[in-house]
């Protein structure tokens, strides 16, 4: 398949307390035509800083992009022609009606009125707006507007779909609505690339996913992908408050042969990659037992995409609030 979205080696730097903090280091990937990317890290990762810079929001200090098969740094205003944006804020006018904030959306990109009227009625079905397209936005639940941003983004329909953090602040239920609704718009043939902190989301809905990490990509692949690359089971465990137990633990299973690397968590826990969980499991506790460490609890799980944050990164992403500013 062909490449839609190109990076390579960009960079972004900006000034702080009279500091130069690097927001984005070397960052180089490829995005294909027709597939759902996401861009997977913590807050301040860099993730929505490389987005803005892909959409033409942000000049590019070092690297290059194409988006569209155009080249960002050249060609800014024919990408933006090309491409649908979508904000963590939104950009719907309270005070209008759904309908009349997509018709002028698509009038503002060219369409004469009975061409945008009829995309109109196609996004509302799409999108399952149709039945309060002519209420006021300000009356809309979160669910109801996120789907509006979303309308407003493919109304002149682009060939790619930038989504910055999507679902952040609604419940489950609107979350997975929301998912099923950008499914549909990858089977329709429009590429979509999203940045997100919900590791749930990126492993249910993302067909690659990018794990990003200060300003550097850490891992790159789809989801089934990534875990595989972690190897085997994972098993948590938390020990006594004694002194030099955690310690203790960590030294103890390192050497041992059934544990292939372990990882302290941040919450003073301690995580075990094993093969096979079920057999490694009463080994790790005769272990323990045998060198008299307390064990306080202990958990057997599959690997997830935040086992891969963790054991690439050293720290776990479920730890990290959402994203926000120049992140």
């Amino acid at each position: 398949m062909s490449e839609v979205i190109t990076a390579d080696g960009l960079r972004k730097s900006f000034k702080a307390r009279g500091k130069l903090v690097e927001a984005v280091r070397g960052v180089s990937f490829a995005v294909t035509n027709g597939e759902i990317f996401g861009f997977l890290g913590p807050n301040g990762a860099g993730k929505t800083t490389t987005l803005r810079m892909l959409t033409t929001l942000l000049p590019i200090d070092a690297g290059a992009a194409s988006v569209a098969g155009l080249d960002v740094a050249t060609a800014p205003a024919r990408v933006r022609e090309r491409i649908g944006y979508v904000s963590q804020l939104g950009g719907a006018d309270n005070l209008a009606t759904g309908r009349e904030n997509l018709m002028l959306q698509g009038r503002l990109y060219g369409g004469d009125r009975a061409q945008v009227a009829a995309r109109v009625e196609q996004v509302l079905e799409l999108l399952d707006l149709d039945s309060f397209a002519d209420r006021m936005v300000k009356t809309y639940s979160g669910g109801q507007r996120r789907r509006l941003d979303i309308a407003l983004g493919i109304v002149h329909e682009p060939e790619v779909l930038f989504l910055d953090e999507p679902t952040t602040g609604l419940d489950p239920q609107n979350r997975a609505n929301l998912w099923r609704h950008v499914r549909a718009l990858r089977d329709r043939g429009v590429t979509v690339f999203l940045t997100t902190h919900y590791l749930e989301e990126a492993d249910a809905l993302c067909d690659r996913v990018m794990i990003i990490d200060d300003g550097t990509i850490v891992s790159e692949g789809t989801p089934r992908e990534l875990k595989r690359d972690v190897v085997g089971d994972s098993i948590v465990l938390r020990v006594g408050d004694e002194d030099g137990a955690l310690e203790r633990a960590s030294t103890l299973l390192e050497q041992a042969s059934f544990v292939r690397s372990t990882v302290p968590g941040d919450d003073g826990s301690l995580r075990c990659y094993v093969d096979d969980g079920p057999v490694a499991l009463p080994e790790l506790l005769r272990s323990l037992d045998a060198a008299k460490i307390t064990l306080k609890s202990i958990s057997l799980s599959e690997p997830t995409l935040d086992d891969v944050f963790l054991a690439k990164t050293g720290h776990s992403l479920r730890d990290s609030g959402p994203e926000g500013g120049a992140g």
